[in-house]
């Protein structure tokens, strides 16, 4: 067979990178689980170990450490191995971890449990190494296809919280943490095989597509828009985490704030789902825009928008309103964090592209975790949401700066946007 017809049959663009995509999307899906189900058995936990809310919270904050660093290092192990090592040890560490967790005795087994079994060694290991994988197999629509893999977050907090509230309502939290962990070992092993072929990147394959795209700008990988690789790096990373800081706002305190405004739980929980269920349709638009101007562009936008959704949070005191501003934010936010996902894939060599994706992604996460507290504290010393927002609009401005930043070193170091490579 001829090796332009095996390439076009099982490389770059090709069905096979499409069925990876596919069960990419299910495995994060999967995976996700380990994150979200700790705010759904949150208060059984409580009752069951007889705490406070504040120590039934631990096994959350736990699940997030874990899930943001563990991506560094399931990043680093897909670049030298391939994806389908992270996978299988997140396979056993989420399945394992689920079962330990439904036999914990207290609160600092079941925190372990989570953080360093579901989040560590599991739910990070289906984050940051498939996003970083999918980028490889595509090249015109690399934008849509991360975007497709990094929906499986959202979709994981969507399917999640209402499977298992249904279990433990029928069987109890005990019973169902045991037989999904046995679900995740049975689903995602199979899977993972799928996965086993090394990417284009690592086998040299050139891609067979002569179309061009903005993704394949001619790139000095020592001198990334005229700048050393880790100082890059480090901007996106305090870009990621002042996008995160601003966005936490909305998506950890808008229960509250619903309920402070007279609303009730029950409407904000829905604007909570509202704003994820078009975070997902933000990710699959933001994924088209982004093959048709680069990842950098994406991001600014995004984050312009998002400054505007946070900025209209404060106008907002009507029922009708909030669900308004809460669609309009899950909308305009969703596509921000896969942006940067993009960017390395761009500007950095494809041998390291899955740890530094997981740099990056580990600092959006830390940056939820680090916002959701600051504006609770915010909260606590002004009895008000409203300066809670203006802090998360000035990490906002602080992301839109950094964003200019790069594209202008992008325009004027020489190093064009859209500057096709030779086909």
């Amino acid at each position: 067979m001829p090796a332009t017809h095996a390439a076009n049959v099982s490389g770059v663009e090709s069905p096979y990178a499409w069925t990876r995509l596919a069960v990419s999307l299910v495995l994060m899906t999967i995976g996700g689980s380990g994150v979200y189900t700790v705010s759904v058995v949150l208060p059984l936990i409580q009752a069951d170990f007889g705490i406070a809310r504040g120590d039934a919270s631990l096994p959350y904050s736990a699940a997030m450490v874990g899930f943001g660093l563990g991506g560094v290092l399931m990043g680093r192990l897909a670049d030298r191995f391939g994806v389908i090592v992270p996978l299988i040890i997140g396979a056993i560490g989420l399945g394992g971890g689920f079962i330990a967790a439904s036999a914990a005795q207290n609160l600092w087994q079941f925190s372990l449990a989570q953080g360093l079994l579901m989040g560590f060694l599991g739910s990070a290991a289906t984050f940051a190494p498939l996003a970083a994988d999918t980028s490889k197999w595509f090249n015109r629509h690399r934008g849509i296809a991360v975007a497709i893999c990094m929906s499986g977050n959202y979709l994981a907090g969507a399917v999640w919280s209402q499977v298992l509230r249904y279990y433990f309502d029928i069987a109890g939290w005990r019973d169902t943490y045991f037989y999904v962990g046995l679900f995740c070992l049975a689903a995602m092993l199979p899977l993972a095989l799928v996965l086993r072929r090394a990417s284009p990147t690592q086998t040299e394959m050139t891609p067979v597509t002569p179309r061009p795209s903005v993704h394949d700008a001619r790139v000095d990988y020592s001198r990334p828009l005229g700048m050393s690789p880790n100082m890059l790096l480090a901007l996106l990373c305090i870009a990621g985490v002042a996008c995160c800081l601003a966005m936490s706002m909305p998506q950890v305190h808008i229960v509250a704030y619903c309920s402070d405004l007279g609303f009730g739980v029950a409407r904000g929980a829905e604007m909570l789902s509202l704003m994820l269920a078009m975070g997902i349709v933000s990710r699959l638009v933001s994924g088209w825009v982004s093959d048709h101007i680069g990842g950098l562009k994406t991001l600014l936008l995004g984050s312009l928008l998002q400054g505007v959704a946070l900025l209209m949070f404060l106008f907002a005191d009507g029922l009708a309103s909030l669900y308004i501003v809460a669609a309009m934010f899950g909308l305009f936010q969703g596509g921000i964090v896969p942006s940067y996902a993009l960017i390395v894939r761009q500007y950095f060599s494809p041998n390291v592209v899955g740890v530094r994706v997981g740099t990056v992604l580990m600092c959006t996460l830390l940056g939820m975790a680090l916002g959701g507290w600051m504006c609770g504290a915010i909260f606590d010393l002004t009895g008000s949401y409203r300066m809670a927002f203006l802090n998360g609009i000035g990490w906002n401005l602080l992301n839109v700066g950094i964003a200019l930043f790069l594209l202008w070193r992008a325009r004027g170091g020489g190093l064009p946007l859209i500057h096709p490579r030779p086909a």
